[in-house]
Parts: structure tokens; sequence; C-alpha cells
């Protein structure tokens, strides 16, 4: 059964502790590094939620293809205050079996809380990759292991370049159900 994977992130403090202005500024480096999408039909949705993620956004916006990413963290600049929640709905291209495997969007959330903002894990910064079936190598489907791995490379790539340009007092990639996602992998590779 396909489990959502995350990655959430803590920053550290002795880097002048954690504010809304200074996540927006990890934010960006985040957004700069992340490999948008070139085949997505819609470019990325930039949504403010104010004190709680239940509430109608206070601000939507949707960006074109290829925009740049301080351009998003500048609209997000705009509303973002310490209990509010910054959220890029975008797309990265992973390899994808439809009847045969091709590149193709999938896609992911990129959320940075503020520090007043009330979430499950006291995360300051997520990743939602969505169901990690994307990243397990599938032995039962014809080059399964290999467009699986290269999937998993790209996100073990990305979580690398964050840990590079973020100073990060801890970081933890999870699933929604608990499990662990190493585990998750070897299960995947011994079917």
């Amino acid at each position: 059964m396909a489990d959502r994977l995350y990655l959430s992130c803590w920053i550290a403090r002795r880097n002048g502790g954690y504010s809304a202005h200074r996540a927006l500024r990890y934010f960006e480096n985040i957004l700069g590094i992340f490999p948008f999408s070139k085949l997505a039909a819609r470019g990325p949705a930039l949504r403010i939620y104010a004190l709680e993620h239940s509430e109608p956004p206070q601000f939507e916006r949707e960006f074109s293809p290829g925009a740049d990413p301080a351009a998003l963290a500048e609209a997000a600049g705009e509303f973002m205050q310490d209990d509010s929640l910054a959220e890029v709905d975008t797309a990265w291209d992973l390899f994808q079996y439809e009847g045969d495997w091709k590149l193709a969007p999938a896609g992911v959330m990129i959320s940075c809380f503020g520090p007043a903002f009330e979430n499950e894990i006291g995360d300051q910064l997520r990743i939602d990759f969505g169901n990690d079936s994307r990243y397990l190598p599938d032995p039962r489907i014809e080059g399964g292991i290999k467009m699986g791995e290269s999937n998993l490379k790209s996100l073990v790539h990305l979580i690398h370049e964050i840990e590079r340009i973020v100073p990060l007092e801890r970081r933890q990639l999870w699933s929604e159900s608990g499990e662990s996602p190493a585990e998750t992998i070897l299960k995947a590779i011994s079917l």
C-alpha cells in the first residue's frame, strides 16, 4: 500500500533562532535548488495560510512554468507572519510507469512554517514528496529496479543539497504511517 513520504527540517538555533523572516530566506534557498518540472503543464502555486491549515488560504497565486524562486519567496514575504504557513504546490520530473517508463511530473508540496503556526511535529520546513511508491525499486516490473533507484537518487541528492544550503539542527525523512522509509525500501527490493 502506498504511503506518503515527507522530509522535515529544523533550522539550527545557533544561527540566530527561528523567525518568519529567516524561514523565508531558507525557503527561498530550497526553492532555488529544487528541480522544478520541465514537463508540467502548469507552474507552481503559492498559498499562504494564517493560524490553521484548515482555514482557506489568505493568499493564493499560480505562477507560470519556469517562475523564478525569488519571485515565489517575495510574494510569500508580503503575507508571511510568525503565525503563517507558506506552501508551494509544484512538481518535479520522475520516472513513472504507465505501461512503459517515462519521465513525468510528480506532485510535491514544499512548506515553510512560521514559528507560531501549529503543526503536528514542530518542523519548520517540510517537503511532501507524495506516494513513497515513486521512490521504491519494483522488481516485479521490467526496469523497475533501475527506475526506482533513479528516483531514489534524485530524492537523496535533493536532501544532501538542502543540508548543504540550510543550517539544519536536524532533519527527518518519514512516512505518514510511521513506517521507516529505509525499511520500506529494503522490503521493496526483497520482493
